[in-house]
């Protein structure tokens, strides 16, 4: 077979349909070269990201030679690594070597190339991955769907009228379009399990730490933010994560490594004793699909034998002004000196907003009080979990909200409030937490089930998202596999 008969009929299986461990294990098996995987996955872009735009730069001579190297060492008898020729994307929030990391900003629209990986990359290079290019992310993640001015939007693969979410939406359009088995993706407010959520995949944000997020610059939002991974399936998840967790140490809250393999976590699952269940954290408005879908999936785990504990408010009131005294504040330090200056006009107009509200209203008694009240609702966290193994939520209040027209990408306005008001609240206690996709709401988009844990309690998120994605309907693809 030829090289663009074998890329025609890979395409659609090796990234479409097959998760990253098993296309690694191909490749160092021989049954599939890296390079054709690779190949396959330039060839599935070039197919179906015209109407995702989930990709913002693609190199596909650089990826065809990384993944030929990788069939080299593997022909010499020499160690590939884990995930050996898996293609994947790397948000445009972090560097990946010979790309531009724009950060969705005319700012850093004509930045030099990035000449090192960011942690997160590095360790999956190490792994064997391959970076194929850079998916889509709104200026610097404010927001949670994915446009920005220098980009198409992106479009959620489902319903392509609709936003995948963010602000990992390119990542998540990408993963859950098959253009690539695995993508980088972060989190700070809910930017992995909201797009997540709304693409149909199972995800998991790790426990602050777990990914280090050192390097030659400090983390962009503090405490609030850890890096992950993005696929369709947790145990693929659960095996990519075990090749970037781990200590560095030029990151102050990185964790030491876990004591068991993660993925060997999920070969014997048993059900939880008991969950704790709260249908809106006691301040949200939850569209009634979304909670019947959820509610179906909890009612799934109980009928499995768990004891379901409804906890009809978690936190007397919506934290979000918390949330947003701590990331604007962040935000505001980053951009306060370009006040006056023409590049102040160059930001985008919603983050700018946000941005100089921190930057008036945010003083230093405010930011410590955010800080403070951290403190509290992790202690109100760890009352609700004592007794119980995880807390289910929904992941999203709404349904994936259409983008409107004549727009750079922005919701409609009707859809736009309340509806990501359910994930901020564990970037605020550090806490692992993670989604998986509960059902389909009356148009056939995906809806997700949110899963807490306790304290660095990632096994046990990771073993009830299993227990689920396995209890309730298979994943099926919104393009043709």
């Amino acid at each position: 077979m030829t090289e663009a008969a074998a890329t025609d009929a890979l395409s659609g299986g090796l990234t479409g349909a097959l998760g990253p461990v098993e296309l690694a294990t191909r490749v160092r098996g021989r049954t599939t070269s890296a390079r054709e995987a690779v190949a396959a996955a330039l060839a599935r872009i070039d197919a179906h990201d015209g109407a995702t735009a989930a990709f913002v730069a693609v190199d596909g001579d650089r990826a065809l030679a990384e993944a030929a190297a990788i069939d080299e060492r593997i022909a010499a008898g020499r160690p590939a690594g884990p995930l050996a020729g898996v293609p994947i994307g790397v948000k445009d929030l972090e560097d990946a070597i010979g790309f531009r990391t724009t950060r969705g900003s005319l700012l850093h629209a004509e930045d030099a190339p990035a000449t090192r990986d960011s942690i997160l990359v590095a360790r999956l290079r190490a792994a064997g991955c391959v970076v194929v290019g850079k998916t889509n992310t709104p200026e610097g993640g404010w927001t949670a769907a994915t446009f920005n001015r220098l980009f198409p939007p992106t479009r959620n693969p489902w319903d392509l009228e609709r936003t995948p979410g963010g602000s990992s939406g390119g990542s998540a359009a990408a993963v859950a379009a098959g253009l690539v088995p695995l993508a980088t993706a972060s989190d700070g407010g809910g930017s992995l399990r909201i797009p997540a959520a709304l693409c149909g995949l199972t995800a998991l944000k790790p426990s602050l730490g777990r990914v280090p997020a050192g390097g030659p610059r400090p983390p962009s939002w503090g405490d609030c933010t850890s890096g992950g991974v993005l696929t369709r399936r947790i145990r693929d998840g659960a095996a990519a994560l075990e090749s970037i967790v781990g200590p560095d140490p030029s990151d102050l809250r990185s964790l030491p490594m876990p004591t068991e393999p993660w993925a060997h976590s999920l070969d014997d699952l048993g059900t939880p004793r008991r969950v704790a269940w709260s249908p809106d954290l006691g301040y949200a408005e939850v569209d009634a699909a979304v909670l019947a879908a959820c509610e179906h999936a909890v009612g799934v785990l109980a009928d499995l034998g768990t004891e379901v504990v409804e906890v009809p408010t978690l936190f007397a009131e919506d934290p979000v002004e918390t949330w947003l005294a701590i990331t604007a504040s962040y935000d505001w330090e980053q951009v306060a000196d370009l006040e006056g200056t023409p590049d102040w006009d160059r930001l985008e107009p919603g983050r700018l907003a946000a941005i100089a509200w921190a930057g008036r209203s945010v003083d230093a008694r405010r930011l410590v009080r955010a800080e403070r009240a951290c403190h509290d609702l992790n202690l109100r966290l760890v009352e609700v979990l004592h007794g119980h193994t995880v807390l289910l939520t929904p992941t999203v209040a709404g349904r994936a909200p259409r983008i409107a027209s004549g727009t750079r990408g922005e919701v409609n306005g009707a859809e736009r409030d309340d509806w990501v008001r359910l994930t901020y609240p564990f970037n605020l206690t550090r806490s692992p937490a993670g989604t998986v996709r509960a059902g389909l709401d009356p148009d056939g988009l995906p809806i997700g089930l949110q899963v807490i844990g306790p304290q660095h309690g990632d096994v046990a998120v990771l073993r009830t998202l299993a227990l689920l994605e396995d209890a309730l309907a298979p994943y099926d693809y919104p393009f043709p596999p």
